[in-house]
C-alpha cells in the first residue's frame, strides 16, 4: 500500500517537474532567448524589450496550451467514465466538432458577439451529446454502437464546417482557428477567457472523482449503493462537455488528446479518479504544450499546428487500441 502511494506521489512530482522544464524550454523556442533570471527581472523589476516580446507573443500560447491540454484530457477521462467506453474522446464522437461548428456559425453570422462563442460552443457540444445518445439508443446503449454513431456524427459536423469554409472562399480570418485547431496568434484576451472558464470547471472536476468511480461500476451495483446513476452521469457529462467545448471555441478541434491521456494515466496512477483526474490535468497540459513546442521546432521557420502533431501520434495509438482490445470494447 505504501509502495503504491509512493509510486503515485513520485509520478505527480515527475510530471509537474517535466511540465515546468517544458515551460522554460517553450519560452526559449524561437529567435529570442532569455534566461529565467532575465525573465523575472523583465517582468517584475526593469523593462526588457526581449522579455516584453516573449510576454506578448509566447506567454499567451503557452498558457492556452496548458489549460487547453488539461481541459481536453479531463474531459476525455470523465466521458470515458460516463459512457463506460475507453475508446471515447470528445473529438472522436463529435462533441468537439459540434462545438466548433456552433462557434463558427455564430462568428460568421454575428461577429459582434464573438466573445460569446464559448457559450454557443457549450450549447453545440450539449446538443451533440444528446443527439449521440438518442441515435445510439436501442433498448439501451452499447459502447460500440455509441462509438460508431459518434464517429458518423463527427464526420458530418466536420463536413458541414468545411462546406462553410468553402462558401466563404476559404478566407475565415479570425475564426480560422475554430476549424483548424490553431494555438498561434492568441492574445491575452483569449488567455483571460480560457483561464476563467476552464479554471473554474477544472476545479469542479476534482470534486467529481467519487462520482466518476461510482458510475464506472455496473448500473445495478451503483443503484444498490443508493446512487442516482442518471443524475451523476448527466452532471459529469455536463462538466466534461463544457471543458471540451470552451477549449474548442478558443483553440479549435484537437483530437486524440482526450483518448491518450486517460489510458496513459491509468497505466501510471491506476483507475481511481481521485488520482486519475488531477494526473490527467498535468499530463494533458504537458502533452499539448509539447505538441505546440515541437510544432514550432521541426519545421522552423514555419510551424506545424499542435492538432496535426496530436493526430500523427494519436492515430496509431487509437488503431493499436482497436487491434489489441477491440473485441472486448464491443461486448
Amino acid at each position: 500500500m505504501k509502495n503504491n502511494t509512493r509510486k503515485k506521489t513520485l509520478s505527480f512530482i515527475i510530471i509537474i517537474l517535466l511540465l515546468f522544464i517544458l515551460f522554460i524550454c517553450s519560452l526559449n523556442t524561437g529567435s529570442l532567448k532569455i534566461t529565467p533570471i532575465q525573465l523575472i527581472r523583465g517582468l517584475f523589476i526593469n523593462y526588457d524589450s526581449d522579455v516584453a516580446t516573449v510576454y506578448d507573443l509566447r506567454f499567451p500560447r503557452i498558457i492556452i496550451s496548458i489549460f487547453a491540454g488539461a481541459a481536453l484530457a479531463v474531459s476525455g477521462t470523465m466521458l470515458q467514465a460516463v459512457m463506460k467506453n475507453p475508446l471515447i474522446d470528445p473529438g472522436i464522437i463529435g462533441i468537439s466538432s459540434a462545438a466548433s461548428l456552433a462557434s463558427l456559425i455564430i462568428a460568421l453570422i454575428f461577429p459582434n458577439i464573438f466573445f460569446l462563442t464559448p457559450l454557443f460552443s457549450v450549447v453545440g457540444g450539449l446538443l451533440a451529446y444528446f443527439l449521440i445518445y438518442s441515435l445510439a439508443w436501442d433498448d439501451g446503449v452499447r459502447p460500440i454502437r455509441l462509438l460508431l454513431v459518434g464517429v458518423a456524427l463527427n464526420m458530418t459536423f466536420v463536413g458541414i464546417a468545411e462546406g462553410i469554409k468553402s462558401f466563404t472562399g476559404g478566407n475565415l480570418t479570425k475564426v480560422q482557428s475554430i476549424i483548424e485547431g490553431n494555438i498561434s496568434q492568441k492574445t491575452w484576451d483569449d488567455v483571460r477567457i480560457i483561464v476563467l472558464y476552464i479554471g473554474i470547471f477544472l476545479i469542479i472536476s476534482l470534486f467529481t472523482a467519487r462520482a466518476c468511480n461510482l458510475i464506472s461500476l455496473e448500473d445495478k451495483t451503483a443503484r444498490s449503493l443508493g446512487v442516482n446513476v442518471n443524475k451523476y452521469r448527466f452532471f459529469i457529462a455536463f462538466i466534461a462537455i463544457i471543458l471540451s467545448s470552451v477549449t474548442t471555441a478558443i483553440v479549435g478541434v484537437i483530437g486524440f488528446l482526450g483518448l491518450l491521456v486517460p489510458h496513459i494515466g491509468r497505466l501510471i496512477v491506476g483507475s481511481d479518479h481521485k488520482y486519475l483526474i488531477p494526473f490527467s490535468i498535468f499530463l494533458g497540459a504537458f502533452l499539448l504544450l509539447l505538441s505546440d513546442t515541437v510544432g514550432r521546432i521541426i519545421a522552423h521557420p514555419y510551424e506545424i499546428q499542435s492538432a496535426v502533431i496530436m493526430s500523427v501520434v494519436g492515430g496509431p495509438f487509437f488503431i493499436s487500441l482497436l487491434k489489441i482490445g477491440g473485441k472486448n470494447y464491443g461486448n
